[in-house]
């Protein structure tokens, strides 16, 4: 099967996406890498259960990986973009044998890196993460095109049913910035506070 795909420059409006998502996830505990995706999330809502990866460039599906088997019985959303998962692409394959049925990554795929000046990333050039995650032995994988099927995919995510990696091609546009807040130690203590734990 061929997991190539092309970025045309067409997708989904990435703040809406995003919001129809956690509209339907409002009990998940969500990692957010660096970058637009935190800046994403925290305009759909901020959340105790949202954690800002800020720094730690390709750090948030291995964070998500140690969330998910800290808390099994809990479903675990890591919000990223291509980008920052082309950085931390060998997690996957830590995660693909892992396997925890808890974990699910999204990418939110503009073929860009938004950061540093909107340079087209590898998934502009024919790389294909889904695919990746495929070959690293994830439970299930899909490209998401159409905003209809975010729900489908929230329900996935919240019934836990198994390791996966969602693809959903959003525009290459550069969206205003919505900041979170910085602190790590708020951030850290808020989140260890909404899971009933101590904070530190």
């Amino acid at each position: 099967m061929d997991h190539r795909q092309v970025s045309t420059g067409e997708g989904l409006d990435r703040r809406l996406a995003v919001a129809r998502l956690m509209e339907q996830c409002a009990d998940v505990m969500v990692i957010a890498g660096l970058g637009s995706p935190g800046y994403d999330l925290f305009a759909a809502g901020d959340r105790d259960l949202n954690f800002y990866l800020w720094g730690a460039m390709g750090g948030a599906a291995a964070m998500g990986l140690g969330l998910a088997l800290a808390q099994p019985k809990r479903a675990v959303l890591v919000l990223t973009g291509d980008g920052e998962q082309l950085m931390g692409i060998g997690a996957l394959a830590t995660i693909g044998v892992q396997k925890p049925k808890n974990l699910t990554i999204v990418v939110l795929d503009n073929g860009r890196y938004g950061e540093t000046g909107m340079q087209r990333s590898h998934t502009a050039l024919g790389v294909s993460l889904t695919g990746v995650a495929a070959a690293c032995g994830f439970d299930w994988t899909v490209d998401i095109t159409e905003e209809r099927a975010i729900g489908p995919l929230a329900a996935r995510l919240k019934a836990m049913q198994g390791c996966g990696l969602a693809c959903i091609r959003v525009k290459a546009d550069e969206v205003p910035r919505a900041l979170p807040a910085r602190d790590g130690s708020h951030l850290k203590n808020r989140f260890r506070a909404a899971l009933g734990l101590t904070t530190i």
